[in-house]
C-alpha cells in the first residue's frame, strides 16, 4: 500500500459575517470554486437578519457555518480559526471574493519556501458589482515601511497557524484595523513574502466601514501604531488630516452631484458617483483593509 508521506497541507478558510447577503455568494463561490483539493471553509455568522442564513444553509456541507450574536468581526474570526483544522489559515471577508488559483498560488509558495510564515499578494478594488475599479498599494513587506502603511491586502494574505498561535490571535478590542496590529506582531517575529500575482478582490463603496466610520478608524490607527512603534509617523497624520477635509467636503460634493444629473451626460454623472469612493481609497499606500463584515 502506499503512503502519501507528504500530502498538501490543510487549508481553512473563515469568512466572519453579518448582514451580508447582497455580496456573500459571491464570496462563498470564489472560495469553492478554487480547486484545492484540501479545503476547509468556515463562515461565522453575527446572527444575521437578511438573507445570509438562508443563502449559507443552501451549501449544504460544503461549508461549516454557525449563526448566533458574536463580539464583532475579530472575535468572529478568532472563534473561526479555533474551530478550524487546517495547517495554513485565510481570512476572506464577506464582500470579498478571491482570485482563481489564489489558494493554490500560496500554498506552493510556502510549501517551497518553509521558512516563510505569511505570504500575501495583490488585489484589485471592486465595486458592488464586481467592476474592478482599482489596486490596492500594495508593497514587499519591510517592517519599517509597515509603521507608514498597511503593505498587505488582508484578503490576499495566507498564514500558517504555527504563527498565528505563537503570535496570538486578532485583538478583539480593535473593530477596524485588527489585521494591521496581526501584520505588525507576525512580522516581528516571523518571514512575511509578497508573492507575484493578483489573489484577492476587496470590495469599496460608501457604506463600507473605512468609509462610514473614518475618525474612529483612524484613532485606532493611532492606538496601534503608537504602542507597536511608540510614535505615529507623519504619514498617518496626513492622511487623517486629509479625510477629514474629504469628510467635511463630500455633503457639499455629494449635494453638487444631484443637479449634476440634469447638466451633465448621464455617462459622466454615473462616472462620478462610481468613482468618489475609489478616489477617496487611494492616497499612496495609507490603507487599512479592515474589511467589511459589519
Amino acid at each position: 500500500m502506499h503512503i502519501d508521506v507528504n500530502p498538501l497541507p490543510l487549508v481553512s478558510i473563515i469568512t466572519p459575517s453579518f448582514n451580508q447577503g447582497r455580496f456573500i455568494r459571491d464570496t462563498i463561490e470564489s472560495v469553492l470554486s478554487q480547486g484545492y483539493p484540501r479545503l476547509e471553509y468556515l463562515v461565522m455568522d453575527g446572527g444575521s437578519t437578511d438573507e445570509t442564513v438562508e443563502i449559507l444553509r443552501s451549501y449544504g456541507d460544503r461549508l461549516i457555518w454557525r449563526s448566533a450574536p458574536d463580539g464583532g468581526q475579530a472575535d468572529a474570526v478568532n472563534t473561526g480559526v479555533r474551530l478550524a483544522k487546517g495547517e495554513i489559515i485565510g481570512w476572506l471577508n464577506s464582500d470579498d471574493t478571491y482570485q482563481p488559483g489564489a489558494i493554490k498560488a500560496a500554498v506552493d509558495y510556502l510549501i517551497a519556501y518553509p521558512e516563510a510564515a505569511v505570504v500575501y499578494g495583490d488585489a484589485h478594488y471592486i465595486d458592488e458589482q464586481n467592476t474592478v475599479i482599482g489596486t490596492y498599494p500594495t508593497e514587499d513587506f519591510d517592517l519599517d515601511r509597515l509603521a507608514q502603511a498597511c503593505l498587505i491586502c488582508q484578503p490576499t494574505a495566507f498564514i500558517r497557524r504555527s504563527a498565528l498561535e505563537a503570535v496570538g490571535l486578532l485583538d478583539v478590542a480593535l473593530h477596524y484595523c485588527m489585521d494591521y496590529d496581526l501584520w505588525i506582531r507576525l512580522g516581528r517575529d516571523f518571514r512575511i513574502d509578497r508573492i507575484n500575482g493578483f489573489l484577492a478582490n476587496s470590495r469599496r463603496y460608501l457604506e463600507t466601514k473605512s468609509f462610514a466610520h473614518r475618525e474612529p478608524m483612524f484613532q485606532e490607527i493611532y492606538t496601534v501604531v503608537r504602542r507597536s512603534f511608540g510614535r505615529v509617523p507623519p504619514h498617518w497624520k496626513v492622511c487623517r488630516t486629509y479625510y477629514r477635509l474629504v469628510d467635511l467636503s463630500w455633503p457639499l460634493t455629494r449635494w453638487a452631484l444631484w443637479p449634476a444629473r440634469r447638466i451633465l451626460p448621464k455617462g459622466i454623472h454615473h462616472w462620478l458617483r462610481k468613482e468618489f469612493p475609489v478616489l477617496l481609497g487611494r492616497i499612496s499606500a495609507g490603507h487599512v483593509s479592515p474589511g467589511d463584515r459589519r
